[in-house]
């Protein structure tokens, strides 16, 4: 596991190759599910992970790419400026039934945790149910719109594009600092934030 995340972005060219690999992969899997058992349920194909957690060590950590765009409901967002934050972000679909189940506990989490900021990433959902969705969940947080997958898929080699829903907590550095595929519980996020926010992000030297 750690290898992958350590490959987690790739330079320039096999940075570029790997997008255009996951961005062929997300659109297989698209164009499958609508014949397959889960599209008639609303699924879209997608995977439930574990929830297993995945810290990364400091020193060996990597940039979060530059997330960065609308926000549903108006307005945009930069991930970036929350430089100096632990930053949770969720990826998450309201037609997603764990991403449904988890919404609850990651509301109660943000409200838990005043000092870091939380963003959800919106994927391949309809803006107006997504925030219907919102709204009775009484969300507490904004969510970016990735209506066509790409910005899940900047994390390519580390999260599963059809991984649903999955969390990655950024350290104050902006850095990457642990992965969950798969719901998870208020306890277990509060709990990891409050690890990131107190153990120091000193790089090696």
């Amino acid at each position: 596991m750690r290898v992958a995340i350590r490959q987690f972005f790739p330079t320039s060219r096999a940075k570029a190759v790997a997008v255009l690999a996951g961005l062929a992969l997300l659109a297989g899997a698209l164009s499958s599910c609508s014949t397959s058992a889960a599209s008639s349920t609303g699924s879209k194909g997608y995977v439930i992970g574990d929830g297993a957690v995945v810290t990364i060590p400091a020193a060996e950590r990597s940039d979060v790419p530059h997330l960065h765009g609308p926000v549903l409901g108006g307005g945009t967002l930069s991930v970036a400026s929350y430089r100096g934050k632990v930053v949770v972000l969720n990826v998450w679909a309201s037609w997603c039934g764990p991403c449904r189940a988890e919404a609850p506990a990651l509301a109660a989490a943000a409200r838990r945790l005043p000092d870091a900021q939380f963003v959800g990433i919106n994927t391949r959902d309809d803006d107006s149910t997504a925030e219907a969705f919102v709204r009775a969940q009484h969300t507490p947080y904004p969510s970016l719109v990735d209506q066509d997958g790409r910005d899940m898929l900047q994390f390519y080699g580390t999260l599963n594009p059809q991984a649903l829903p999955s969390t990655v907590v950024l350290d104050t550095e902006g850095r990457v600092a642990a992965v969950v595929q798969g719901p998870i519980s208020t306890l277990t996020l509060v709990d990891l934030v409050h690890q990131i926010e107190h153990e120091g992000t000193g790089r090696a030297g």
